[in-house]
């Protein structure tokens, strides 16, 4: 199975932190976070992955190297300019021949990512996204259900008088059939929650959700990573490791 990772966003809202690393590369209970994912990814039968670039790039191509430390066949995608994250996803198009994941490196969590693809096969879908409940959903991409799980709708950070009835929001995590890409825009800044996956909704295409039970933090800012290594660390006492 294949993934590609998100890791060439700039991290200016978590500077001083980011002046010098690439947020992918932030520590958490003394591991980098992109330590976190990749181990992840291995643990969800990926063994294969590419990961775009940008932002002090060349750090995490050291870092990671060939991906052998995890198990893993590691390739990258340098962006000079950011193609957003669906735009980053449709550049290395010709890496991608079966349904495979999308994760944003700068969220974690160690929520099972089986049960995305379980879900996605279950409904023959065509895409499906891990969403957790949050009560403020004002700086997130709201996501509406019908009891099935599929999704009927989906907004980006929404105004208090439009009035969405859900608290799930998109944690960043897919699992996406390959003809995904045929809704993505060649060459320009393209993004699956403002851009993509609205189109494939009104499009009556298949796109299911999986309620995640498990704690995911977007780290976006300094008190979100605050959170982000507490859970590590509580993490790593559990379990030893």
């Amino acid at each position: 199975m294949k993934a590609m990772v998100l890791a060439a966003g700039l991290g200016t809202r978590l500077r001083p932190l980011t002046e010098d690393i690439p947020k992918c590369l932030i520590p958490l209970a003394g591991r980098p976070l992109m330590d976190w994912t990749l181990s992840w990814l291995h643990e969800a039968g990926v063994r294969e992955c590419i990961i775009n670039l940008h932002y002090l790039g060349d750090k995490v191509r050291n870092f990671v190297a060939d991906g052998s430390q995890y198990g893993l066949r590691v390739q990258y995608s340098y962006e000079p300019e950011l193609l957003g994250t669906a735009g980053a996803v449709k550049k290395v198009a010709s890496f991608f021949n079966h349904p495979f994941f999308v994760i944003y490196s700068d969220n974690f969590s160690r929520w099972n990512l089986k049960k995305l693809v379980k879900v996605h096969e279950k409904n023959q879908a065509l895409a499906t996204m891990a969403v957790h409940w949050r009560e403020d959903v004002s700086q997130s991409g709201v996501v509406e259900l019908d009891q099935n799980g599929r999704i009927l709708c989906l907004m980006e950070k929404p105004k208090p008088e439009q009035n969405l009835n859900s608290h799930y929001v998109n944690a960043g995590f897919y699992f996406l059939d390959s003809k995904v890409l045929d809704y993505i825009p060649e060459g320009r800044f393209c993004d699956f929650a403002f851009d993509i996956f609205p189109k494939m909704v009104q499009a009556g295409e298949k796109i299911y959700a999986v309620k995640m039970e498990d704690p995911i933090i977007g780290i976006d800012t300094i008190e979100a990573y605050r959170e982000a290594n507490e859970l590590a660390t509580r993490l790593v006492h559990s379990t030893g490791s």
